[in-house]
């Protein structure tokens, strides 16, 4: 089995994107020796490099690439070598045109980018196959290696392609998926429209039609376009793998749901021997730590809980969204921090050294355009001592309280035309759901809703529109084995195919939340409506929007009811007992009071204690190994604050020994190897 952890790295990763090539030979050794002062102890080097490497067919220059690799291992550092497949040569281009993809409108791309890619092209597979080949038996076994990098971000900016080769390469997969045309015209229900195929050769990409695609067709393509691109992931992971043996093979994912939602991570998790995330936070006017948090807890629950890698970040403001603040004083050591604490073994940064040209020139990076006499390299320099104290953290996972059921194909088919309601937004429900769990000092896990889930007291169900036979039964057996759920509404309504379950909505999930829909009752822009409970101090009422619904309790009870709207009077949040556990239902949106409401509620079935003494904004989380326990605390605000401490500890920072209630000073970060 190949190796999991970077190969020679005996410390939490710390260093960037390293890309000598922008530079003068001359810079290099003075980046090494500031690489050196700042505690680097990793970099990335060749992911965009294609031409430089080869700069005509079947001509190569590795000589650059020798004396940069030469240098950073003469210094301790340990290199994390990309294969360039991201940037194919202008020369490619111009020798295979129908490499570039082509929209499903007809527009093909033009070169001038990256990831201009066609992934059916069997030109670019062997000129990728090769360029990786040649990397492998150059570099397979040099003495800075750590982790091949494959490709760049792959769905980012372009996950599917809709030209002839795509096309023949879609209906080869369909065969492979579903066997017979006559099998693909169930699966898709081409009764309704007329759109019934007598073979697979008359089958197209869903390109631009007159109306709405058939939706069938445009789910399958959608995984069609995402087990592509994996293909060839897997095609020079095996390479590597080949000639380069005892050497991680990762590609760097983009797991945050603002960043990408075209690949399939979780099938993605499973081939890569380390998983490594980008993530860039998404200035919007939201609390970014906890779309950070989540990201975190997204990648290592792809990684099965493992350690993982943050591959990339910022250590100020990126340069590719409306409006790029800078991060205050301090942020980019708890973000960072944050990262770690979620399981992350190290940070890395996009990149070290900032461009002076092309398009991310104003991208922040590790080393500024102002040099080292910025507020920004100050902070690298202390974030890497920082770092390098927490080395005995390595190998550790993060200890979770609840999980969170996620599926990227129920989001891509969610996401399809002509729902109920263009207002019913899964990631919202996602976000939201996260940030009440967060807000009550919960870890998440994500998990797959096929996945075991006995070892979770709460898993909580925001947006999972498809859902499979096995995944309604797992849920049910959960509940009756004594777990507790929390299922949000127009869930459990399709199977795999997009076709609705038969009988009455919830599908799957009828008998495990006790009761059915007759009819969703989408609400128009701004409505609200008002749900009340039984009279008590413990039932406050709650407003809904976005979304109603005419639910019919069968075993289920009412917990909230709406007071107004067209289902006034019906239930609105039941629970239902079944088993030895508990099944909660809420059908309309809830904001953060309602969610908070509803959780709490669900919580107590759970038997999980409140954790009212942490203030907002203080992430407690724990991190566990043979090495030992560690609680990491970080206060996002501006007012100092005390964390509970379970037993006295060491905290590694500082050095200073910590007991009782642990001071974490505004915007900082303590973590504390905890005694026993």
């Amino acid at each position: 089995m190949p190796d999991t952890t970077p190969r020679g790295l005996t410390r939490l990763a710390f260093g960037g994107d390293y890309n000598p090539e922008q530079w003068p030979e001359s810079v290099w050794h003075e980046d090494v020796r500031l690489m050196r002062e700042a505690g680097v102890a990793m970099v990335s080097v060749g992911i965009f490099s294609w031409a430089l490497l080869e700069p005509a067919p079947g001509e190569y220059d590795f000589g650059w690439l020798d004396r940069v690799l030469d240098l950073l291992h003469e210094n301790g550092i340990r290199v994390d070598l990309g294969t360039p497949t991201v940037a194919p040569p202008a020369w490619f281009y111009r020798a295979h045109p129908e490499a570039l993809p082509v929209t499903a409108e007809g527009v093909r791309h033009e070169f001038g980018s990256r990831g201009a890619i066609c992934h059916s092209n069997a030109d670019y597979r062997a000129a990728a196959a090769n360029i990786t080949t040649r990397l492998a038996e150059r570099y397979g076994h040099h003495p800075a290696l750590a982790l091949w990098h494959v490709h760049n971000e792959y769905g980012v900016p372009v996950s599917a392609c809709y030209c002839d080769s795509c096309a023949a390469h879609f209906r080869r997969w369909l065969a492979g998926a579903h066997g017979t045309v006559d099998a693909v015209n169930e699966a898709w229900g081409t009764a309704f429209w007329g759109q019934h195929y007598t073979d697979l050769a008359q089958i197209n990409p869903p390109r631009v039609t007159p109306t709405v695609v058939n939706p069938g067709q445009a789910l399958d393509y959608k995984r069609f376009a995402d087990a592509t691109i994996r293909e060839n992931f897997r095609m020079e992971r095996d390479i590597l793998h080949r000639l380069s043996p005892g050497v991680p093979v990762t590609t760097n994912f983009m797991t945050a749901l603002s960043q990408c939602d075209s690949i399939d991570y979780w099938a993605w998790g499973r081939e890569v021997d380390l998983v490594t995330n980008d993530h860039y936070l998404i200035t919007d006017g939201r609390r970014t730590h906890v779309n950070l948090a989540m990201a975190a807890d997204l990648t290592r629950s792809v990684a099965g809980g493992a350690p993982w890698l943050l591959l990339e970040h910022s250590t100020s403001g990126v340069n590719w969204q409306p409006r790029n603040p800078a991060k205050g004083p301090g942020q980019m050591a708890r973000n960072s921090l944050a990262h770690v604490a979620r399981g992350s073994d190290g940070a890395m940064f996009f990149q070290w050294r900032q461009s002076r040209r092309g398009a991310e020139k104003f991208h922040s990076a590790m080393l500024p355009h102002g040099g080292t006499e910025t507020r920004v390299w100050r902070e690298v320099v202390e974030l890497g001592a920082a770092i390098d104290s927490l080395t005995q953290i390595r190998g550790t996972r993060t200890r979770a309280d609840v999980a969170v059921l996620w599926d990227w194909q129920s989001w891509w088919a969610q996401n399809l035309q002509w729902r109920p309601s263009e207002d019913h937004d899964p990631r919202e429900r996602a976000d939201a759901f996260y940030e009440a769990l967060y807000d009550r000092h919960l870890t998440v896990d994500f998990a797959h809703p096929e996945s075991d889930l006995s070892a979770y007291p709460l898993v909580v169900v925001p947006a999972l529109y498809l859902m499979t036979e096995a995944a309604g039964n797992n849920l049910r057996e959960y509940v009756e084995n004594g777990g507790t759920l929390v299922v949000s509404y127009f869930s459990g309504i399709v199977d795999e195919h997009d076709a609705v379950h038969e009988g009455a909505y919830p599908g799957t999930l009828r008998e495990t939340l006790g009761l059915t829909v007759e009819e969703f009752s989408p609400l128009l822009k701004d409505q609200r409506v008002r749900l009340t409970g039984p009279d008590g101090p413990d039932v406050p009422e709650l407003i809904g929007d976005v979304w109603t619904e005419f639910v019919v309790p069968g075993t289920a009870e009412t917990v909230w009811s709406y007071a107004d709207g067209l289902t006034a009077g019906r239930p609105a949040v039941t629970r239902h007992r079944l088993g030895e556990g508990t099944a909660w239902y809420v059908s309309t949106r809830l904001d953060a009071h309602g969610l908070d409401a509803l959780l709490g509620r669900a919580a107590e079935d759970a038997r999980i204690a409140p954790r009212a003494e942490l203030p907002r904004d203080v992430e407690v989380v724990r991190r566990a190994g043979e090495s030992g326990s560690f609680l990491f605390a970080i206060n996002h605000t501006a007012t100092d604050a005390k964390v509970p401490l379970e037993s006295h500890g060491t905290e590694l920072l500082t050095g200073e020994r910590a007991a009782g209630r642990l001071a974490v000073p505004a915007g900082t970060v303590r973590v504390v190897r905890l005694d026993g």
